[in-house]
C-alpha cells in the first residue's frame, strides 16, 4: 500500500460506523481504532516473577506454592477484536466458570465480530482459575479471556 491509499483507507474508516480495523499482507500491518482505550499487551517474563523463597514456615511456602501456580497456568486468548458472550444465549448457563474442566477442543465462550458469531476452543487440557472478563465486552486480540491451570 502506498500513501495515498492509506490516506484514503483512514477517510473511509474515520466516516465509517466500524470501532476498529486490523489489516496484515505481505509485510504490511495496519491498526487502527476509534476506541478511547486500546488493549496493549502486557509482557509477563520469568524475571518479573518473585524469585522463590528459602524454607521456612508457611507464608513463605505460600509465596512458593503462588510462585509455581503462577508458572504452571496458561490463558486462552481472544483471537479476534469482537463482543464476547460468556453463554449460549441469555437465560443459558455460562460455558465455563471458575473450577470447570475444559479439554482441548472444548467451546469456552463466543466472540461476535461483524455479526459473525465464532465459537472460542480451549487450546489446553486444565481447570479454569480466573474468568478475566464480562460477559458482552469488547476484547481485543490476544487479549487474556480466560486463566488455565494445566493438567
Amino acid at each position: 500500500m502506498d500513501f495515498k491509499e492509506i490516506k484514503e483507507l483512514m477517510a473511509e474508516f474515520n466516516e465509517s460506523p466500524m470501532r476498529e480495523l486490523e489489516i496484515e499482507t505481505d509485510g504490511f500491518h495496519i491498526h487502527l481504532s476509534k476506541n478511547e482505550n486500546t488493549f496493549k499487551p502486557q509482557v509477563v517474563t520469568t524475571s518479573s516473577l518473585p524469585a522463590p523463597q528459602a524454607e521456612t514456615p508457611s507464608p513463605s511456602s505460600k509465596v512458593e506454592e503462588a510462585s509455581e501456580q503462577a508458572q504452571e497456568a496458561s490463558y486462552i486468548k481472544a483471537p479476534m477484536v469482537g463482543s464476547i458472550y460468556l453463554q449460549p444465549a441469555p437465560d443459558k448457563e455460562a460455558y465455563v466458570s471458575v473450577g470447570t474442566k475444559v479439554h482441548k477442543g472444548d467451546v469456552v465462550c463466543i466472540i461476535e465480530a461483524m455479526k459473525m458469531m465464532t465459537e472460542i476452543k480451549s487450546e489446553v487440557d486444565g481447570i479454569i482459575t480466573k474468568v478475566l472478563v464480562t460477559n458482552e465486552e469488547l476484547v481485543e486480540f490476544d487479549q487474556p479471556l480466560f486463566e488455565v491451570q494445566e493438567g
